[in-house]
């Protein structure tokens, strides 16, 4: 998935937040410092072999398809014996 947005986002938008000829900076000028705020801390983000592991892992754990099979231990303990598997479709939200 690293791979994936660095050869898909590198660079995107441009200094003037243009996304080749298309974009731009289209905010009221009281927000421009928040954004100017949140364009450093993605930077910082893209940058960072820690976030795109976290990122992938979430991605597979909690989004898309298949979803995981989980054991539910303290169910199937609770119930008396029966081995139960949680098909968590309910993670598939995105």
């Amino acid at each position: 998935m690293a791979d994936y947005i660095k050869r898909n986002l590198t660079g995107l938008p441009d200094e003037r937040g243009y996304f080749g000829a298309f974009g731009g900076r289209f905010v009221p000028e009281t927000l421009m410092p928040a954004l100017d705020e949140l364009i450093v801390a993605y930077q910082e983000a893209m940058a960072d072999p820690a976030f795109h592991q976290e990122l992938a892992h979430l991605q597979r754990t909690y989004t898309g398809r298949p979803t995981p099979v989980t054991y539910a231990r303290r169910l199937s303990e609770h119930l008396g014996g029966a081995q139960i598997y949680l098909k968590r479709e309910d993670l598939a939200h995105t």
